[in-house]
């Protein structure tokens, strides 16, 4: 199980770990196109946890900053803004309601339940097809990492279209996930990578002697 403790700090926490892990991942993709869905995707979560901004005349823009100062300003998108100065980082952001309705799957957390709503609206084609490959690899990666189990794609599959309400059907054919064992070699590579605090520390321990 993860703590909150050992993990990275969050930059905007009135979005929640799961907003972070969800940008963490974009972060990932290396095709562009699907890196400019899945953020896009992010606003429209971030959009939806914000009802207030929508009273601002401006509200898209404060997200797309949010969404930047959250990815660190590391996020490579073709952003229809530009991206707020750094200094915003050291800035108070404006409070966020919180949603204090219980996930219907822990594992999954609340922010995949939005997402696999937030798909159910989208028109069929291939950008549909991306945000769900991209919703259900995330999925299959958090089931893992929560259960320290394998999973079968079908189940994955089959909570996402629970999830979304049953007004989701996945494509079998076309949409590919990531095998259980690639998902925990990589947990299992970030668990054997020290620290840098620890390196410094037993480098400097031995040193002294």
């Amino acid at each position: 199980m993860e703590y909150n403790t050992t993990q990275k700090r969050m930059v905007l926490p009135e979005y929640g770990r799961n907003i972070q892990k969800m940008v963490e991942y974009c972060k990932t993709i290396d095709d562009r196109e699907q890196r400019n869905r899945m953020a896009q995707a992010i606003i429209t979560i971030m959009g939806s946890i914000n009802p207030h901004f929508r009273d601002m005349s401006d509200y898209k823009h404060k997200l797309w900053d949010h969404l930047q100062i959250i990815a660190e300003y590391e996020l490579d998108i073709d952003s229809p803004y530009e991206a707020p100065p750094k200094e915003t980082l050291r800035s108070n952001p404006d409070p966020v309601p919180y949603n204090n309705r219980p996930a219907k799957y822990k594992h999954y957390g609340k922010t995949i339940e939005m997402l696999c709503r937030q798909a159910a609206e989208y028109e069929e084609g291939e950008m549909k097809d991306t945000l769900i490959q991209v919703i259900a690899n995330h999925m299959k990666k958090n089931y893992v990492t929560w259960n320290k189990d394998s999973v079968s794609d079908e189940q994955i599959f089959s909570d996402l279209e629970e999830l979304s309400g049953g007004k989701v059907t996945v494509n079998r054919e076309k949409i590919q996930l990531t095998d259980s064992k690639d998902i925990f070699s990589k947990l299992s590579k970030k668990k054997r990578t020290p620290r840098k605090g620890k390196n410094n520390n037993n480098n400097h321990s031995k040193n002294s002697h």
